[in-house]
């Protein structure tokens, strides 16, 4: 570690526990992607088909991007401005092109989290229906968007407690904030999702979604684009951007076993994403319906009004709403806090003045983009993720030193990662990274 990353460790909160940072890290990954994506997914290629292609590449990325992220934090104890510096400091002889490029992740991660915090409005808008028995009044696309998709739509109000529960958490800190919420919020996530799950496979006819969910055909692996959006889900899912693994990284110690822990990440996350399918799959079944549309028209439209249909549909809305909130909040936590901590060290700021200049900034911006949120949203995840990912990638496995780059990704190990690390990451996990920018530029986002 140099003496500027030193000096910044010497001054920063950090996660006190493995099972904290763990959750941390699942909590940023588990989100709108498992749960409204994925089943969409599963649905249109195939069950199995689709699932196959699809952990082919979260083994891939687990094993080199999610570690090279936590542990590029982790050597510069800092964000991806003070970590793409210190890489051009030693190549180039100066930090300021490093320091330049950084913004682009650190703004990616401020956009979507922007954009992400007028959904999680959403969320807290229909939690509190469902709870009150009206989150199944909306029958289509035109009444959601008169209700959701304008300034004068009345969402500010629910935008801005989402914000609230945000920005609250993050004005206590990492240990004191976010490890402490993610370790609430994560376990009683899967708790409730696992519960949900056991329930729809109690009603009739629930059987023929399970049944599709693990439908293998064969020849539908031959398709290259099952393969294409198996990668975008995998890559999106696991939350590469060169931002918020990267700055959890950063709070690290260097007494933790890196690799471990982003095994543990692809795990839940993937499992994640798994029960959401066993809870919304078979409930399609179940109505005699097949998937056929995600993003926000599953969850806020179609779904509340296919619970609204079965036996105990009100309870089972209520627990699923709350469930999705905290997918929701644990994401935006961790989409604030690269821009709030490039504040705390780039101008100075103190913790708190940090996170209200930020959620300020956001709940304003946020508020003014109501009717082009999925416009905002795809130029994040089409363009910007994968360019933050990609810079994050070039800095670690191309401009720093091989010697350099083994000894932090084999630190806190007993042994070290075997002679396959580098060049899968090198030349494998990079290439893959450039490739997801460009299918996502042809195809229109494939995320």
């Amino acid at each position: 570690m140099d003496a500027q990353a030193k000096g910044r460790s010497s001054k920063r909160d950090s996660f006190i526990s493995k099972r904290g940072f763990i959750l941390a890290c699942i909590g940023s990954a588990v989100g709108m992607g498992n749960i409204w994506l994925f089943p969409t997914r599963v649905s249109a290629y195939g069950g199995a088909t689709f699932i196959i292609p699809y952990l082919v590449f979260v083994v891939l990325i687990a094993s080199t991007g999610i570690i090279e992220e936590m542990s590029f934090g982790r050597a510069a104890k800092g964000g991806p401005i003070a970590a793409f510096a210190s890489v051009t400091k030693k190549r180039l002889g100066t930090g300021k092109v490093g320091a330049a490029l950084g913004l682009v992740p650190v703004v990616t991660s401020l956009a979507m989290a922007i954009g992400y915090s007028v959904v999680v409005g959403w969320i807290f808008k229909y939690t509190f229906d469902s709870l009150t028995g009206g989150a199944a009044s909306i029958q289509g696309a035109e009444q959601f968007a008169a209700q959701f998709g304008s300034v004068a739509s009345g969402n500010a109000l629910w935008q801005t407690i989402g914000m609230l529960a945000a920005i609250g958490i993050l004005v206590f800190g990492v240990s004191k904030g976010i490890e402490k919420a993610n370790k609430v919020m994560m376990p009683l996530f899967f708790c409730l999702f696992v519960g949900l799950a056991v329930y729809v496979a109690t009603l009739p006819g629930s059987s023929e979604g399970y049944r599709y969910i693990f439908l293998l055909d064969p020849a539908g692996l031959a398709d290259p684009i099952v393969w294409v959006y198996a990668l975008g889900q995998a890559f999106f899912s696991l939350s590469i951007a060169g931002s918020g693994t990267l700055i959890y990284g950063s709070y690290l110690s260097d007494a933790e076993d890196v690799p471990n822990s982003a095994k543990y990440v692809a795990l839940f996350d993937t499992i994640a994403a798994v029960v959401a399918s066993l809870v919304i799959i078979p409930a399609m079944a179940f109505a005699g319906q097949q998937l056929s549309q995600g993003g926000p028209g599953l969850l806020f439209i179609y779904l509340p009004n296919l619970f609204s249909t079965m036996p105990g549909g009100a309870l089972f809305m209520a627990v699923f709403f709350v469930a999705v909130l905290f997918g929701g909040l644990t994401s935006l936590i961790n989409l604030f806090e690269a821009p709030i901590a490039t504040l705390e060290e780039m101008l100075g700021m103190s913790r708190r003045t940090a996170c209200l200049a930020i959620g300020g900034v956001g709940l304003a911006v946020g508020i003014a983009i109501q009717g082009i949120v999925s416009s905002w949203m795809d130029v994040c995840s089409v363009y910007l993720c994968p360019i933050g990912a990609c810079l994050a990638a070039i800095m670690f496995f191309w401009l720093s030193d091989k010697e350099w780059v083994l000894e932090q990704v084999n630190k806190g190990r007993a042994k070290p990662l075997g002679s396959w690390f580098y060049p899968l990451a090198k030349y494998v996990f990079v290439g893959v990274s450039i490739l997801v920018l460009a299918l996502g530029s042809i195809l229109g986002g494939i995320g």
